[in-house]
């Protein structure tokens, strides 16, 4: 079910004395209703479920609150009005309904033209998302051409009876099939030790595109970035999502799985600013936050620092 906007989270400092220069988001986010000027719509998927069937660690379902309060004191540099639709919650269990839930509501904020932005939860959050943007496109274009571009330790290509954290991008991938449309799937970060054999044979049959973890330094950027333009060039729309498990367990803590390696944030923040650019980003969110493992909220500021990216 969706639940109305708690606007009482969006609280923070106010600096009254230097005027509207002096803005911060939790001055500016609205509440989300129908028929309201074109901006961006924020809708949380707060959610465990996918989680606990992956066998990680809970906590998942505390991250779109989390997101929202690191946002909220951020100093406020856009134009485009921003809305907070609140959050779907899973309930009983029921992971399936709760991504279909998110889904609907996807399709109908997309349609009123907003740019969407996911604040996860688990991973789970990308099939609801995927779904989401495409049943909207469809309505215009029959196979639309959409590039997934993940920041992400892990493929999450495991083959399950059930929906899970780990499972998203094969159930898109048999989405596409269905549907008759390319699968388009670039994943960045990839930790070689936390994938195993039986996940990359499933990465190369569908010809993922994807780089490691320790191909990603700063100063390979050079490479990075024609790797991304190549795979960006070769779309129409854009579904962003980063999984905050890609960062360095000690920049992001607060992850069902931290990573021994992972992708140093500047370097995350610079690809991300750099696939908004194209100008082809349709929707995007953040995953895996874990506030109750988090350390002095660093993994919720990092995450909302990289959605304040999207927004322009």
């Amino acid at each position: 079910m969706t639940v109305t906007p708690d606007m009482q989270i969006w609280s923070g400092r106010t600096d009254t004395a230097e005027g509207q220069s002096a803005l911060r988001w939790h001055q500016w986010v609205q509440p989300y209703a129908q028929q309201q000027p074109v901006g961006v719509t924020l809708l949380g998927l707060a959610c465990d479920e996918g989680v606990r069937r992956n066998q990680g660690r809970i906590g998942a379902r505390q991250g779109p609150p989390a997101l929202r309060k690191a946002l909220a004191n951020l100093a406020w540099h856009g134009s485009s009005p921003v809305y907070d639709a609140g959050d779907i919650n899973c309930e009983d269990a029921d992971l399936e309904a709760a991504q279909q839930q998110y889904a609907q509501k996807m399709v109908e904020m997309l349609g009123q033209g907003h740019l969407a932005l996911g604040l996860g939860g688990g991973h789970e959050i990308a099939l609801a998302s995927f779904t989401g943007l495409a049943d909207h496109l469809r309505t215009r274009e029959s196979t639309p051409k959409i590039g997934i571009l993940n920041f992400d330790a892990h493929f999450d290509l495991r083959f399950a009876q059930q929906s899970s954290s780990g499972t998203p991008f094969l159930q898109i991938a048999e989405y596409c099939q269905a549907a008759g449309m390319d699968f388009e799937y670039c994943c960045l970060g990839i930790s070689e030790l936390n994938n195993t054999q039986s996940l990359f044979d499933q990465a190369a049959k569908l010809n993922v595109r994807y780089l490691l973890d320790r191909q990603m330094q700063s100063w390979s950027l050079p490479h990075v970035e024609a790797f991304l333009g190549q795979f960006l060039s070769a779309i129409d729309h854009l579904y962003m999502t980063v999984c905050l498990d890609v960062l360095p367990a000690g920049q992001a803590p607060g992850v069902s799985a931290p990573s021994a390696h992972g992708v140093d944030v500047m370097v995350v923040e610079h690809l991300v600013r750099l696939a908004k650019a194209s100008g082809k980003l349709r929707l995007a969110d953040i995953a895996e936050l874990n506030p109750s493992l988090d350390q002095d909220n660093r993994t919720a500021r990092i995450g909302a620092r990289l959605l304040a990216c999207m927004v322009d």
